[in-house]
């Protein structure tokens, strides 16, 4: 079991990541989405609670405390069940777990900062692994508790002004080791605002890997535009019936099993399936259908499911290459989350570059021996449709350069 895990062999540019995290304390890890950044941090983490020296005082190994934080509470289980698939395999390293966020979990949760402080002190015997997210994160500075090494994953998002300040204060404590990895680094040119280029807080940059370096590997797959041409609407909005037609069309000029629509709206979503013959026209294509928005929650063929069923679904129909599903979302799905086997990505709504490039990602991942490219589609028959087009079409061309 402990050998299957050391024996792992790492990609080329997941050893020159983890070989400059040995020898650096702080920096950002430029990785594009399919590029195996959580392996990173779980091969570091496992060689710091290795690494544990032995407290001549307390008769006993010293032990880390590390942080693993998420922008979303779906992500920070998802990072914990990866960690866990991992780190498992070695009982030596004798860890405990605690979730600071507002999520249910099998392991315990709280964001009470006098909570957080006592678990701590009764997992003294143990190494501690911590997974939170960005609105949680002050919660465990206002604990006290010291931490060791701190992940940030999808770091673009520690800028946003509520984020960063509890950024800010891991990134200045002395003896933490912080690493910033995403696959798009967030810069702004107001002094007002933080930005990802601030060396003092993020550190330089460690590693910058380019999709074009994943690409040639064979580690991910390049992504094939296609702007779907549709009748135009000449002005105002255009009618669901019309959306549900466009869509289907859409679909259908597809060819491929596994759909991942990005919506305008939650009620661009709610409409075609509740007003239009949508959901009928996909099952008599074969097609299973599932939406989730943070107004409705998770919905699958028509049946409300907690989070973590639709998301276990999710799973195991993109891992089912029998399967043909179509998946609908306005934002939850564009970032972080693993969905194996997705073939297309369906853009109805126009989108900043830094989540165009994160729900791209989603797509280009390898699959299947017959999956060649992501398959990357813009209906356009509106204004939005032409300018997502624009827009999508300048981040394709900068992955595949």
């Amino acid at each position: 079991m402990e050998g299957e895990f050391f024996m792992m062999k790492l990609r080329p540019h997941q050893e020159r990541i983890v070989n400059t995290m040995s020898t650096t304390s702080k920096g950002q890890v430029i990785v594009p989405t399919g590029g195996g950044k959580t392996m990173c941090m779980i091969k570091d983490a496992q060689r710091e609670f290795n690494s544990c020296s032995w407290d001549m005082f307390m008769k006993r190994p010293e032990r880390k405390t590390v942080v693993v934080v998420s922008p979303r509470i779906l992500l920070a289980q998802q990072h914990c069940d990866e960690f866990e698939e991992f780190l498992g395999l070695h009982p030596m390293l004798q860890r405990q777990i605690l979730h600071v966020h507002s999520g249910d979990t099998s392991y315990e949760s709280t964001t009470n900062p006098d909570r957080i402080r006592e678990w701590v002190g009764e997992q003294y015997r143990f190494n501690k692994l911590i997974f939170t997210t960005y609105h949680s994160l002050h919660r465990i500075q206002e604990s006290g508790i010291n931490v060791d090494t701190i992940y940030f994953d999808e770091a673009h998002n520690s800028v946003q002004r509520h984020f960063y300040p509890a950024t800010e204060f891991f990134a200045g404590v002395d003896n933490v080791r912080c690493y910033f990895f995403t696959a798009t680094p967030k810069y702004n040119t107001s002094i007002y605002d933080p930005s990802m280029d601030d060396e003092e807080v993020y550190g330089k940059e460690l590693e910058r890997v380019t999709p074009r370096e994943l690409i040639d590997s064979g580690y991910i797959l390049p992504p094939k535009l296609v702007v779907k041409e549709l009748e135009k609407t000449e002005s105002g909005r255009t009618p669901v019936a019309k959306e549900c037609e466009h869509l289907l069309e859409t679909i259908d000029d597809s060819f491929v099993d596994k759909i991942l629509i990005c919506a305008r709206r939650t009620v661009q979503i709610v409409n075609l399936v509740e007003d239009t013959s949508f959901c009928n026209e996909l099952a008599d294509r074969g097609y299973s259908w599932m939406y989730i928005t943070s107004k409705t929650g998770g919905i699958i063929n028509g049946k409300k499911v907690n989070r973590e069923t639709f998301f276990e679904t999710l799973r195991e129909w993109g891992a089912a290459d029998d399967k043909k599903f179509v998946v609908l979302h306005h934002s939850i799905l564009s970032e972080g989350i693993s969905v194996p086997g997705l073939e297309a990505a369906l853009f109805m709504r126009n989108m900043n570059y830094i989540t165009i490039s994160q729900t791209i990602g989603r797509v280009i991942r390898t699959g299947n021996e017959d999956k060649k490219f992501g398959l990357v589609v813009v209906p356009c028959y509106d204004r939005v449709g032409i300018s997502t087009a624009k827009r999508v079409s300048a981040v394709v061309d900068k992955i595949l350069a």
